[in-house]
């Protein structure tokens, strides 16, 4: 035990290295973005859009370069999901968990320039009402990367024993999503809901979603069941409660959003042919309502 401290102590340069990292690199990345996007030329473009856009981009770079590790890892470590270790599984977690802090500023900042494109029409609020606003509309996200940091992040990098990469590379995956679900918003919010791309993207929306955040906590109970031989049905009896409380707790959000992506396939699906005028721009869009009821990551 002595030994296995002095080595924690050791990697505690390391660790802090990759969370100085991770904390210069989503908002910088997103501040080169907005730039970049501020300078575009297009009709009814403003600064609402580069900062919306922006924030979609950083979503989902973050994304993908969380599949990606997620994928290296459980290839790593298949072969014993209890024991083999990958040095990803906390490198990455140390790199990404500022990603959460930055983005509930991040939708915070979204929220509250479109709230300045409605006061055009509905008169200035004061912005304590704006932040009430943005608390009432993503308090389960705010819950939910809260969480993330707050609990998900201490518990899978100091109090896992360094066993278990291969469930901390398969939540990576959860992130496969994401790319499908900023595009669709995108998509929304400046009236393409009924193109094919639209369709196209939400069809892989659905599926990644379900795969990826729905179907995953099934998965890794038959993992551990394959692992221990045990039956899919006996795996939740065999583990410790709180492993079970915690996969509920992540599960229970997953769902939830799960449900809305489908209630508003369905309320596109049922919308019939009508197409509404195209427009450029958030402020050109007439503030359409982001339907889909996606998570806004």
């Amino acid at each position: 035990r002595r030994g296995e401290g002095v080595g924690r102590r050791a990697l505690v340069p390391d660790m802090l290295t990759e969370l100085a990292v991770g904390s210069l690199f989503f908002p910088t990345l997103f501040a080169l973005c907005k730039r970049g996007l501020s300078r575009l030329q297009l009709p009814g473009w403003g600064e609402a859009d580069a900062i919306i856009v922006a924030s979609r981009v950083v979503s989902t770079v973050q994304a993908v370069m969380a599949s990606t590790a997620g994928l290296v890892i459980v290839r790593s470590c298949r072969s014993n999901i209890l024991e083999s270790r990958h040095w990803l599984a906390n490198t990455y977690v140390m790199f990404a968990v500022p990603y959460f802090a930055y983005d509930i500023y991040a939708m915070y900042l979204c929220h509250w320039h479109k709230r300045r494109v409605k006061e055009h029409d509905q008169g200035r609020q004061p912005p304590l009402a704006t932040f009430r606003s943005y608390l009432r509309k993503d308090m389960l996200m705010i819950v939910h990367h809260s969480v993330m940091f707050a609990v998900c992040f201490p518990v899978s990098v100091f109090l896992r024993d360094d066993r278990g990469d291969f469930f901390v590379g398969a939540l990576f995956l959860a992130e496969v999503s994401t790319p499908f679900v900023c595009l669709g918003k995108l998509l929304v919010m400046y009236g393409q809901q009924h193109t094919l791309l639209h369709k196209f993207n939400g069809a892989l929306m659905l599926l990644s979603f379900f795969m990826c955040r729905v179907a995953l906590f099934p998965c890794l109970y038959w993992a551990y069941g394959q692992h221990a031989g045990l039956p899919l049905h006996r795996v939740p009896l065999e583990l410790p409660a709180h492993v079970n409380v915690c996969a509920l707790l992540l599960a229970a959000p997953q769902l939830y959003w799960f449900t809305l992506i489908c209630r508003g396939a369905l309320r596109l699906f049922r919308k019939g042919r009508s197409r509404p005028p195209h427009v450029n721009g958030w402020a050109g869009a007439g503030r359409p309502k982001e339907e889909g009821g996606a998570p806004s990551e």
